[in-house]
């Protein structure tokens, strides 16, 4: 279902999909802050700047004043750091840098302590950088102890906790997934997803106007998806069938209403 959204909103998003700087933005564990982290283009052995900010995800802002640890590990094993914790007032990271020495998958992991002087519980975000041919984009969708986000409706909503991303993230976890075609479906559509939707967040974020458009632009998505609270779906057949359905279903009101309409008009006009 989410492959909808992503057709729908290519066409929106032409200019930020082609922006030189790398980027990602994901919360962390218990959803209290968005991280985002931007960095150019990796070159082996100099010093990559990863331009950090940690965002609230309610005023969709800057967050200063944030207590931070930095890590870095390469197949398992941690090979820098972790830092001391470290404060900073801005609530962005300008000047922090890596050198990456061979291809590789990276992880660079944040510990987060405090907000706003206070002590928090430890929260942890990690984002997965692949160094070499994959140009040092992530080949699998970023992922998190609750098996990934939805990053697009996040940021349309403000917050994972909002009710709208809970309802994707549900029927993600409990019916999607427990199937085989489902899980054929997710592995597959997460490869697409993932190499775009971080950029389509940014730009939510950045634009208030677009913000508004995205959300317009998933409520008939959410309403239909509400169909499937009140099915069992206990076979591969049934997901199959109601998956087929909605996604006809989404087809018609994205596609097929909006072409009745123009061809209505244009009918209305000719006569």
């Amino acid at each position: 279902m989410k492959f909808l959204i992503a057709l729908l909103l290519i066409s929106l998003i032409i200019t930020p999909v082609f922006a030189q700087t790398n980027s990602q933005t994901l919360p962390t564990e218990k959803g209290t802050l968005d991280v985002k982290i931007s960095y150019d283009e990796i070159v082996l052995g100099q010093l990559t700047t990863l331009k950090t900010d940690f965002i609230n995800p309610q005023t969709e802002k800057i967050q200063e004043h944030i207590d931070w640890r930095f890590s870095v590990s390469k197949d398992g094993e941690t090979i820098w750091g972790p830092t001391q914790l470290t404060h900073t007032s801005e609530g962005s990271l300008k000047n922090l840098k890596f050198e990456f020495q061979e291809d590789g998958m990276y992880t660079l992991e944040f510990d987060i302590e405090g907000i706003l002087f206070q002590p928090i519980p430890l929260e942890k975000v990690s984002f997965d950088i692949i160094v070499g041919e994959a140009n040092a984009q992530p080949d699998t969708p970023p992922v998190n102890d609750n098996g990934g986000g939805c990053l697009i409706a996040t940021a349309a909503y403000g917050s994972e906790l909002a009710p709208q991303v809970q309802q994707l993230r549900e029927l993600r976890d409990n019916t999607i997934l427990q199937t085989k075609s489902g899980n054929s479906f997710m592995t597959a559509f997460n490869e697409f997803y993932y190499s775009f939707s971080p950029v389509i967040a940014d730009f939510e974020r950045e634009n208030p106007i677009f913000k508004e458009g995205v959300k317009v632009t998933l409520t008939p998505m959410l309403a239909s998806l509400s169909i499937l609270n009140y099915v069992d779906i206990n076979s591969e057949q049934e997901m199959l069938g109601y998956g087929i359905s909605l996604i006809l279903l989404n087809i018609g009101m994205y596609a097929g209403i909006p072409v009745f309409g123009i061809l209505r008009l244009y009918q209305i006009r000719k006569n």
